[in-house]
């Protein structure tokens, strides 16, 4: 018969998951930081030979190419639970009004750090690159209503308020769809586009029924230490980090 393995001791359970949890969290802010140093901007047009000037191709191109870039950030910010963690806090209004788009995390330096700034290695000067930032913040401010039902045939290429009000939905055939910030087109290139065909129901999938900032941005990360520290095994408690959230591969309507 072979020998029985004992189990970890609780006490040592807890120090080795939160010894996880820390090692990782520590890790990833090390190399976001060294990551956004080596991707700056300014530091990638240095080193590139080509420029676009200041005119309208400079800005098609630092517009178009920081939309593609943050459609896939925000995707796997659906698609990893680290990642959702961070990004829960604009998805938990049970309402949807403009006021949920100031609904933004505090913590994302404890996500990899995306790199748009390699947008100037293309030759758009970093000054464009900021602003192609700011156009599609702001885009992404008036996408965040009701009041608007549709914008018509323009919907086919741009994100609009009802594109986005399917992004906020709970609803099973919603979630995780249409993460475009300006432009709808990357959704219905890499097959995340879902038409608004339902009433949304807005929220998380398991709603926290608070209004206390702190337990909203912290309770994704209080689930995920919880989880942590009850696995027995190191794989686990990988696994518990880098997986997809609670819902991922759910079966759609």
């Amino acid at each position: 018969m072979a020998p029985t393995v004992p189990h970890e001791p609780a006490a040592l359970a807890r120090i080795t998951g939160g010894a996880a949890v820390t090692a990782l969290a520590s890790t990833v802010v090390t190399v976001s930081t060294l990551w956004s140093a080596k991707t700056a901007s300014g530091a990638l047009f240095r080193r590139t030979p080509l420029d676009l000037g200041t005119g309208a191709l400079a800005y098609a191109v630092g517009i178009v190419g920081w939309d593609f870039l943050y459609y896939w950030n925000h995707r796997l910010s659906h698609e990893s639970r680290w990642l959702w963690a961070v990004h829960v806090v604009h998805h938990s209004s049970e309402r949807y009004n403009l006021a949920t788009a100031l609904r933004q995390p505090v913590a994302e330096a404890l996500t990899i750090y995306v790199p748009y700034g390699a947008l100037s290695l293309l030759g758009v000067r970093p000054a464009i690159v900021q602003n192609a930032r700011a156009i599609n913040l702001l885009y992404q401010f008036w996408v965040h209503t009701e009041a608007i039902r549709s914008i018509g045939r323009a919907e086919t290429v741009f994100n609009s308020p009802s594109h986005h009000r399917v992004h906020h939905g709970s609803n099973r055939r919603y979630l995780d769809r249409n993460h475009g910030g300006i432009l709808i087109l990357w959704d219905r290139l890499f097959g995340t586009f879902e038409p608004e065909r339902e009433r949304v129901v807005y929220g998380l999938t398991t709603n926290i029924e608070t209004h206390n900032p702190v337990r909203i941005a912290t309770h994704e990360w209080v689930a995920i230490a919880r989880d942590v520290f009850r696995s027995r095994t190191w794989r686990d408690r990988v696994s518990y980090l880098v997986r997809g959230p609670g819902w991922a591969g759910a079966a759609r309507d």
